[in-house]
């Protein structure tokens, strides 16, 4: 079972982002142990590593000790959300020290809007491989989430869409076993 480091873009309790990550963590179970970290950090600060904060070393810890990561991106005005632009910059430091070095990656989007987190997902896309990952290009997920989709426990209510997120986390699985060789 590969343990798979989930990180969520939106810290709202309750968020549409949040609930497909639990969808994604039910529907791979065979697969996948899912982890959460914290990700509420201080705000990138190079000055900052001169005394780490605990929860960034934390973070850094849990980036070293994965299989792989999944990034379950809202789209805020176009992009990405700040926390996710904050997560990448803290696990790209100190220089040399880079937690995101070869880690296969997969990126996931919701959004109630019609372009399910099109936009959001290219701009992560176009720093991702700055960061010299293994990034998982398809199939892409952009979920339009409506209301009652996914429920709090991660159950999807329609079968064409848990057939087909499904079949996302199954190819996710057979990535991270090519790229791990």
């Amino acid at each position: 079972m590969r343990k798979i480091t989930v990180l969520v873009g939106s810290l709202r309790e309750g968020s549409n982002s949040g609930k497909l990550a639990k969808a994604l963590e039910k529907l791979s179970a065979e697969h996948f142990e899912f982890h959460y970290p914290d990700l509420n950090l201080p705000l990138y600060n190079e000055d900052l590593w001169k005394n780490p904060p605990a929860s960034v070393l934390k973070l850094k810890a849990d980036l070293a000790a994965t299989d792989a990561v999944l990034f379950v991106t809202p789209e805020y005005n176009r992009s990405i959300p700040p926390v996710i632009k904050n997560v990448i910059d803290w696990g790209s430091r100190p220089w040399g020290q880079s937690s995101w070095k070869n880690k296969p990656v997969g990126i996931v989007g919701s959004s109630p809007g019609a372009v399910g987190s099109a936009a959001a997902q290219s701009h992560l896309r176009s720093i991702l491989v700055t960061q010299d990952v293994f990034l998982l290009g398809a199939p892409e997920v952009y979920f339009v989430f409506k209301p009652d989709s996914i429920d709090d426990q991660g159950t999807v209510a329609d079968e064409g869409s848990k057939k087909f997120l499904k079949s996302y986390t199954d190819r996710f699985a057979q990535w991270i076993e090519i790229v791990s060789k």
